[in-house]
């Protein structure tokens, strides 16, 4: 269903007020991959009236419009972090959005979340509860770097002067708040928020403080490590005389929670009063796609997923995929073509532990790195079984694979591996297929947490050998001024790309330090996992000369006829490019 956004819409629906109003960063679509709309649709199906206002005028009372809530605000930046959205790793303002109707950044200010907050302040004094939740909520919960400023922030609940935050995925966490403030219950013992306190809770972990932090960076690495390593737990943190509750993790969904969540009725469409604005370009690429799993074992340190999604991987049943995609053929505009099938990663569905059933759950031992962990359970079977039984919908002309696959575990898979490969050349990509190797120094992929060279090597003979009829190519993906790497790094990089890649690189990204990040540790304090000092480009020119480094060194016209994309086809992908 769609959430109303007006007094009309709320007169209509004989709302004489909203539980919940959920202020958004970012336009609504009521879409799976829409946060706001997934934690709307949820509320609204437990029983509690939502309303949201999308990317509201922050220069007038565009926030006030809908009035005060009976509940509580919910208030995100939306599907990235603010500060992400609107800048490049060198500062450069995005011109953009995706995410905006008409495509042009406008609409989400700097520092949304705390933006949003102050406006709610200053038009309802003494108001309802505001609850922060999103992306930018969950990496910016603890002490954090802000690349902005080149220092280090307090919690975004103390800046943005809000009552709780809600981190991770929320839906959960969410109805048991909402539940609480229905009920006039204590809320403080709900899994998976933060809020503020003047005394701590005795049985809690103690993090070095904020103040602590900023004088010593060996404290503040002591603090990320303790945040990271004990998120199972419940932990505390003082802000001047003040105290940040990070109350443990919310538990991991089951797959008939995923389902349940998959599954409610979404119009997939651009709310009326936003579309009014311009066309949303995201929505070319989301709305015939489908969320097959959540969450990444993979843990690659510059990668925020593990921060908010979780490092333990939950899919969806088969048939509850099949049902969504038997819907949306059901579509007016539905044309046969489903443009994904995946998650953070494409090929993790159905992954598992043997020691637990859910990855990611062991502390101080990781899924991928540096070796596959002998307990990893992944076979690609299950997923060329789901691609088989959706492609023999008579419906559907082409189902897509767009999301980026790790060529390690198709290496890493002795048994499937190389027939997966072989299966979704033929039925599931039109062109080219995305890989992020990148790097292919073996300090820098050290540094990244990334698989070495030797099998990327090994995964590019593979898919060369079978693609060598296909007329299709792999799109890989490269990050250059990581921690660590240095213009002799990327001078590397450019001579394997000549020599093994010949083709122009169109996604050479300059490493963005992103809050509550390993990268981002290591990129403020200069130091490693192992406390050893480092190199870190930290001068913008000269981190825009290693990318400037590769794409420079190429001539266009002499790689036309690796032509990745047949131009008919490259809709299917240009959505889910990382924008640099």
């Amino acid at each position: 269903m769609i959430l109303p956004t007006t007094k009309e819409e709320l007169q209509k629906l004989n709302f004489n007020k909203p539980d919940i109003i959920i202020i958004s960063g970012d336009t609504y679509i009521d879409s799976p991959f829409n946060g706001s709309a997934v934690i709307g649709n949820y509320l609204t199906k437990y029983g509690y009236k939502v309303a949201i206002i999308a990317q509201p005028d922050i220069t007038g009372n565009d926030i006030a419009r809908l009035g005060e809530p009976d509940l509580f605000w919910a208030v995100t930046a939306g599907a990235m972090d603010s500060l992400v959205a609107n800048y490049t790793a060198t500062g450069k303002f995005r011109n953009d959005d995706d995410l905006t109707p008409g495509g042009i950044n406008n609409k989400r200010p700097d520092r949304a979340s705390m933006v949003y907050t102050n406006l709610i302040r200053k038009h309802f004094k003494n108001t309802k509860p505001i609850i922060l939740g999103g992306v930018e909520a969950s990496l910016r919960r603890i002490t954090h770097f802000d690349l902005k400023d080149n220092k280090l922030r307090r919690s975004v609940l103390f800046d943005a002067k809000a009552d709780i935050l809600v981190y991770g995925m929320g839906e959960k966490t969410i109805l048991e708040l909402a539940n609480s403030f229905k009920n006039n219950l204590d809320y403080k013992d709900i899994k998976g928020l933060c809020y503020i306190s003047n005394t701590i809770k005795e049985d809690y972990l103690e993090l070095p403080s904020y103040e602590t932090c900023i004088a010593s960076k060996d404290e503040f690495i002591k603090m990320f490590d303790l945040f990271y390593n004990n998120q199972d737990r419940g932990l505390y943190q003082q802000h001047d005389l003040r105290f940040l509750i990070h109350n443990q993790q919310q538990d991991t969904l089951t797959q008939n929670e995923l389902d349940e969540i998959a599954d409610m009725d979404f119009s997939r469409e651009v709310h009326p009063y936003y579309l009014k604005f311009g066309d949303v370009k995201a929505q070319e690429t989301i709305k015939f796609s489908v969320i097959s799993h959540r969450g990444c074992c993979g843990e690659c340190n510059f990668c925020a997923i593990s921060v908010h999604q979780g490092k333990s991987v939950i899919s969806r049943s088969e048939q509850s995929i099949l049902n969504e995609i038997g819907k949306l053929t059901t579509f007016g505009d539905f044309k046969g073509y489903i443009s994904d099938v995946g998650g953070p990663t494409g090929n993790m569905y159905k992954i598992s532990c043997k020691l637990n059933g859910v990855v990611g759950k062991c502390k101080n031992k990781k899924c991928l790195y540096p070796q596959i962990c002998e307990n990893l359970e992944f076979s690609h079977n299950l997923q060329i079984e789901l691609l088989d039984k959706i492609k023999q919908n008579g419906k559907i002309k082409k189902v897509f694979v767009s999301s980026g696959i790790r060529h390690d575990l198709i290496v890493g898979d002795k048994i499937y591996g190389e027939q997966y490969l072989q299966y979704i050349s033929e039925n599931n990509i039109s062109g080219q297929l995305k890989i992020a190797p990148e790097h292919i120094s073996d300090n820098v992929l050290e540094s990244m947490n990334k698989p070495k060279q030797d099998s990327l090597i090994q995964f590019m003979k593979m898919f060369n050998e079978i693609n060598k009829n296909l007329n299709q190519y792999l799109t890989c993906y490269f990050m250059v001024a990581h921690p660590v790497c240095s213009i002799g790094d990327t001078k590397d990089l450019l001579t394997f790309i000549k020599k093994h890649l010949k083709f122009l690189p169109e996604q050479i990204q300059v490493f963005t330090p992103t809050p509550s990040t390993h990268s981002t540790l290591m990129y403020y304090t200069e130091k490693d996992l192992l406390n050893n000092d480092i190199f870190v480009e930290k001068d913008r020119n000269a981190r825009m000369k290693q990318k400037l480094t590769i794409t420079q060194n190429f001539n266009k016209r002499n790689f036309d006829k690796h032509s990745f994309v047949k131009r008919e086809n490259r809709k299917h992908f240009s959505g889910f490019r990382t924008r640099i």
